[in-house]
């Protein structure tokens, strides 16, 4: 049973989070301090350095040696029926597109566990709770918001490439009337194979540090937990100093993005309820399945179904921001 007192230590926790989401939005829309250029600069800081950072500040801190891997199990058998029933939906549906696929992928599964989840369940469960939520978000970082910036790069590049095209379906290419070939330069378009297009995918995430902030964290995790080391403490404040702004900042972006709309819920209320619904139905549904399935049971089967309800991860609209893909429905999640 929740008391008052537990109640509010989830308010405490949750507003700051709203007072940076506030004076992001009265920054542009009120004080008109903020242009959309510099607006996009501040979303790139904290897309390259404070996220990364925070990101490699929590992992590095768990112990790998003790996680419950059959909690983790039961969070990847729900990431991967989620991931079947909207690659079946973008295959087959009339309907269905691979860029509202991986917009999905992100509302469903992709929570901010760490922030909310921490003190909800703390209140509800204690100690066993807030462990197995930081597992959870530790998993989370390593795998699946690394497999969306891969995504997202790969539909990127793709979409760069293409949009160079100037070659005609019928193979022919395509010439402006008064162009001279010798003289004028032209784009000619070749579809890059598989494989060149996944180098540039490749090099680009290696100059992305959230593609393997949490790798390093949960390395030196292994190794400072097999081998008793403590991190430096010029190296531990080095991280600290940045990445304690790391949720400030990313909630003063979304502030920021959501000014800069016509409405504040700018994507409407049809995508609205529609955010809500694969949010808090959709995703608990299916980590209920993926709990039963390898056996969950007791507390950690209610864990995992509550952790599975809380609200969106702000990396994932960090994310959407930078990377262009609907942003505006991943602000109201």
């Amino acid at each position: 049973m929740i008391g008052w007192e537990d109640v509010y230590k989830v308010v405490v926790a949750m507003l700051p989070l709203y007072v940076a989401l506030v004076l992001g939005y009265g920054s542009v829309k009120w004080w008109r301090i903020f242009t959309p250029d510099q607006c996009d600069a501040i979303n790139r800081l904290v897309c390259y350095f404070t996220l990364p950072l925070f990101t490699f500040e929590f992992t590095a801190h768990v112990d790998p040696f003790k996680m419950n891997y059959l909690f983790i199990g039961a969070d990847a058998v729900s990431k991967l029926i989620i991931v079947l029933v909207l690659a079946l939906w973008a295959k087959c549906s009339s309907k269905g597109s691979y860029c509202w696929s991986i917009t999905s992928f992100s509302l469903a599964t992709l929570t901010n566990s760490l922030v909310v989840g921490v003190p909800l369940i703390k209140a509800m469960y204690g100690p066993l709770g807030v462990d197995l939520v930081v597992q959870s978000s530790v998993v989370q970082a390593i795998i699946w918001l690394t497999l969306l910036l891969f995504v997202l790069e790969f539909r990127r590049t793709g979409t760069g490439i293409s949009s160079n095209t100037t070659m005609g379906d019928s193979g022919v290419i395509e010439v402006e009337p008064g162009k001279d070939l010798e003289t004028n330069e032209m784009v000619v378009s070749t579809r890059l194979s598989f494989w060149s297009l996944m180098r540039k995918v490749w090099l680009k995430l290696a100059q992305n540090p959230n593609s393997y902030a949490c790798i390093i964290g949960i390395v030196w995790a292994f190794i400072a937990n097999r081998w008793h080391f403590e991190m430096p403490s010029i190296m531990e404040g080095s991280i600290l100093i940045m990445s304690r702004a790391g949720t400030g900042t990313a909630m003063f972006s979304m502030g920021l993005f959501m000014a800069m709309q016509e409405k504040i819920i700018a994507c409407g209320t049809t995508l609205t309820v529609f955010g809500m619904v694969l949010r808090f139905i959709a995703g608990p549904a299916a980590m209920a399945i993926g709990a039963i399935a390898v056996g969950l049971h007791g507390d950690i089967l209610r864990i995992a179904i509550i952790q599975a309800a809380v609200p969106q991860s702000i990396t994932s609209f960090i994310y959407a921001k930078e990377y262009g893909l609907h942003a505006d429905v991943l602000s109201t999640a």
